[in-house]
């Protein structure tokens, strides 16, 4: 903490409150024998406490409280004036000009003791007063409440805010629903809302991450197996996610993933609302509502062909595309504010508020992780540090990360770019691009020949090269 400033020409008696200050109080003290070097002192360090005699050459006690009073930088700071004498109409005017107590020589050194514990007291308290405010105001531009099954659901955004909103009237209805969005935007949350709605639905809620499992046992997966189906299935078989999610909700996550033989098979169970084990003769009834997400544009694969026209529309009755965290940068700071005060609370931290020089760092950010990832680099700085508040020096790893990221991104725009020292090779360079821009849009050759700005006739001519 700061020291505390004591101001006194005797230096016997200076010297012995300090001593007893710094040794038994254990807090640091800064002393002066001139009013004059005192306050050149406090105009560049701050102090919480200052205790000054009344009777000095030059610039008295009461001179110097009146000094600190009307500095703009100082109001925080309380003055203990010290009197030799003790008259009643000095008294009053030290608490009228704004003294906060004063000590009458001898020093009774408990006294002393009680007065300054009493300062710092009200300090933290002041403060922490302060630091609720601020945070107040800091989450006051979003909405956040408890939700009785999901937990706490904050929107941070107008986006969200209309996202949250369709949810919830979604969750009234049970017609399909596809949520796209980027790695991290809380996919999994929306389609959690659209299930369970504002009131909890203790109706199963069933997730199938097609990215995650080999097409060999996805359908085994999804639809489960009967016994003696293949070697190394269970006795008994296995009921599937189809059947677990009956009377509830199954969410395709990833859906963009799913293996092109069984595109085919989903949409005949979506239409038959019907379905079989696999190795079953046995038609099962589908009771299922089906949402389904991924972070890839359905609707540019199905122009590819890598995903089928007729299955897309069954999944996309409604459709909700969640924002990047980067195209909605208001929401950052009180986003990452309430991730500040949930990993202090679970850790047992200190930490309040976020300045906002580490605000500007977040803002700027890319958040290629979105969501996912501002939450993981609260955590890691809550984890790693203990402070009131968060600093630009705490989140100084995002920017290796930034760089990292970017590394491999240059972007291409005329009179942006520079030639290398080194020959090149036009041809190979343009047949780069051309590549490049087929993946950006998965071999969709109409939508990469408009990107280049070429003629479909043009765009083959060149692939042939």
């Amino acid at each position: 903490m700061s020291s505390i400033v004591i101001v006194d020409d005797d230096d016997s008696s200076r010297t012995m409150l300090a001593v007893y200050i710094r040794d038994f109080l254990s807090i640091p003290v800064t002393e002066f024998s001139s009013a004059y070097d005192a306050l050149q002192y406090l105009e560049q360090h701050s102090s919480p406490i200052v205790i000054t005699d009344i009777r000095m050459p030059g610039m008295n006690g009461m001179q110097l409280l009146r000094e600190i009073k009307s500095s703009k930088n100082l109001h925080n700071t309380k003055v203990i004036l010290v009197t030799g004498f003790a008259n009643l109409d000095t008294c009053i005017e030290a608490i009228r000009q704004g003294a906060y107590d004063y000590l009458v020589k001898p020093i009774e050194i408990s006294y002393v003791a009680d007065i300054i514990n009493k300062i710092l007291s009200e300090n933290r308290q002041s403060k922490n007063l302060t630091q609720d405010k601020e945070e107040k105001n800091l989450l006051q531009h979003f909405s956040c409440y408890e939700h009785p099954v999901i937990g706490k659901i904050g929107v941070f955004s107008s986006q969200m805010q209309k996202i949250v909103d369709t949810a919830l009237k979604l969750s009234k209805d049970n017609i399909p629903v596809l949520i796209e969005g980027e790695s991290g935007t809380g996919k999994e949350i929306i389609a959690s809302l659209i299930h369970h709605g504002e009131r909890g639905n203790k109706k199963p809620f069933v997730t199938i991450n097609c990215a995650a499992i080999t097409p060999s046992l996805f359908e085994s997966d999804l639809f489960g197996y009967d016994e003696g189906s293949f070697t190394g299935g269970k006795s008994g078989g296995k009921r599937g996610k189809l059947d677990i999610a009956q009377g509830g909700t199954l969410l395709l996550d990833e859906i963009g993933e799913i293996p092109n033989e069984l595109q085919a098979k989903l949409l005949r169970v979506l239409e038959e609302k019907a379905f079989y084990r696999v190795g079953g003769v046995e038609k099962i009834p589908l009771k299922v509502r089906i949402i389904a997400s991924t972070n890839k544009n359905l609707k540019d694969m199905v122009e590819s062909n890598s995903f089928r026209i007729d299955l897309y529309y069954r999944l996309c009755a409604a459709h909700l595309v969640l924002p990047a965290l980067r195209q909605q940068k208001e929401a950052i700071a009180p986003m990452a504010q309430m991730f500040l005060t949930h990993f202090a609370v679970e850790r047992h931290r200190k930490f309040r508020l976020i300045d906002k020089y580490a605000v500007k760092i977040l803002q700027e950010h890319p958040w290629y992780g979105n969501v996912r990832e501002l939450r993981n680099a609260i955590e890691r700085v809550v984890l790693l540090n203990d402070d009131y508040e968060l600093r630009s020096h705490h989140i100084s790893f995002l920017e290796e990360y930034s760089q990292l990221g970017d590394a491999d991104k240059f972007v291409l725009r005329p009179g942006s770019f520079v030639l290398p020292e080194e020959e090149i090779n036009l041809e190979e360079l343009n047949y780069e691009i051309v590549q490049k821009a087929l993946a950006k849009f998965n071999g969709n050759k109409t939508q990469t020949a408009r990107y280049l700005g070429l003629t479909p006739s043009a765009l083959r001519s060149r692939l042939k090269k």
